[in-house]
């Protein structure tokens, strides 16, 4: 099973974006997305995590984010 977690982007730079979730960073491009992205949005990104593939409204992102910490704190992932 895959599961996306959302990325908050916190540096763009040349259509990549740097994006952090639970304290990692990683690189994503932007190239697929047809909304223009900036700092602060929260971005699903595609298996691998080399593509954003969606924004996500900032409410449902920090609600799923609150969630899968929840499931990770209690053991039940």
């Amino acid at each position: 099973m895959c599961m996306a977690v959302p990325s908050r982007v916190v540096a763009i730079d040349n259509g990549m974006a740097t994006v952090e979730a639970f304290g990692a960073t990683r690189t994503c491009s932007l190239m697929l997305l047809s909304e223009s992205v900036e700092i602060g949005d929260y971005l699903i990104l595609g298996v691998g995590g080399g593509f954003a593939q969606d924004i996500m409204p900032k409410e449902t992102a920090l609600a799923a984010l609150s969630f899968m910490a929840e499931v990770l704190a209690d053991g039940r992932a």
